[in-house]
């Protein structure tokens, strides 16, 4: 019996690059990035800075990099830093933001909805104090879309105010906007709109948009300068950048494209309701599924070939560009049999 194709709904990650990407990729102009700044390199960044209002940026190979290098400049060590309970920079980056960039993280709790603190909750936390043997917190980071909350989107207006309410305390703000390319096309608003207020932001390039490699940071002119320096320090830096920053520009172009991921998204999470799932309503491409055992379900998915993820004890489903509507339907007959 011919085992089926595996549908891998795990992450936006496992996407591959195309021939036409393929194709940027071998005929990029390309130099030596550390000595003279790669010529697509510095393309890439420039457009980047300008979709999301900044005056410079700088590519990365990490989404991780690119938070530690901007947690980096922003704190001393043992500066307090808020962020929302299950961000990724408290949970998934192995704890370098404790361990290189020596900071001490403090949860925000989802007092406005999945993945989202509200102003007051910063204004809460944050309990500045002047006194010498007491914490100082001087970052606030928020994540859009909240990787935890299973894609869940901060609106223009509640990331306003708690950038504000950041500046009115004094904190320097870093939005790890991981998937804000996702954020943007889910509330039909420019990415520079969900960047109002923040000192640093990073987004992806390989999450959704299929570059294979790549992330970019993005700020002032100033903080950017140094953070080339910190990205060396780190053993980021790249010699012919440009083969993978071909991928890049490639991907913006397809930035609408997402659109189709998050159609396919809500195609799932109606077909498991109906099979009997207990799914949240996706926002963007995640939807994350209410299981009595984890761990069963997945082997049970694996077993028809439909590749899932735990995700806060819960199964992760990931649409992306690698996966169809009719990849979508097929996934869901092959869950109907398993009886998962």
């Amino acid at each position: 019996m011919t085992t089926p194709a595996p549908i891998d709904l795990r992450s936006d990650t496992v996407t591959r690059p195309d021939e036409q990407m393929l194709a940027a990729m071998a005929t990029a102009d390309v130099g030596d990035d550390v000595l003279d700044h790669d010529p697509t390199m510095r393309a890439l960044e420039e457009r980047v800075a300008q979709l999301l209002g900044t005056s410079s940026a700088l590519w990365v190979p990490s989404g991780t990099m690119g938070n530690l290098i901007a947690l980096m400049l922003h704190l001393k060590r043992g500066d307090r830093f808020l962020a929302p309970r299950g961000a990724h920079v408290l949970n998934h980056e192995l704890g370098s933001a404790a361990w290189l960039a020596g900071g001490m993280p403090d949860p925000l709790d989802w007092d406005a909805g999945p993945g989202r603190p509200t102003a007051e909750a910063v204004r809460a936390q944050a309990n500045l104090t002047m006194a010498y043997d007491a914490l100082h917190t001087t970052l606030l980071c928020l994540e859009n879309t909240h990787n935890g909350a299973g894609g869940a989107v901060v609106p223009p207006h509640e990331h306003a105010r708690l950038a504000a309410a950041a500046k009115e305390l004094g904190l320097k703000v870093h939005l790890d906007g991981a998937r804000l390319w996702n954020a943007s096309v889910a509330l039909g608003v420019p990415p520079a709109a969900l960047t109002v207020g923040v000192d640093s932001v990073q987004v992806c390039l390989s999450k959704g948009l299929g570059a294979p490699v790549g992330s970019v940071l993005a700020g002032e002119a100033e903080f950017i300068k140094a953070g080339r320096r910190i990205r060396k320090m780190l053993g980021g830096g790249v010699r012919q950048g440009g083969v993978l920053a071909a991928a890049g520009l490639v991907a913006l172009d397809r930035l609408d494209a997402l659109g189709d991921d998050h159609d396919n998204a809500r195609l799932l999470a109606d077909g498991l309701v109906e099979q009997g799932w207990q799914v949240t309503t996706p926002q963007t491409n995640m939807l994350l599924a209410a299981v009595p055992d984890v761990q069963l379900t997945l082997q049970r998915l694996r077993s028809v070939g439909v590749l899932a993820v735990p995700m806060n004890g819960q199964v992760r489903f990931v649409t992306h560009r690698n996966v169809s509507k009719s990849d979508v339907e097929e996934a869901l007959r092959r869950i109907a049999g398993t009886g998962a």
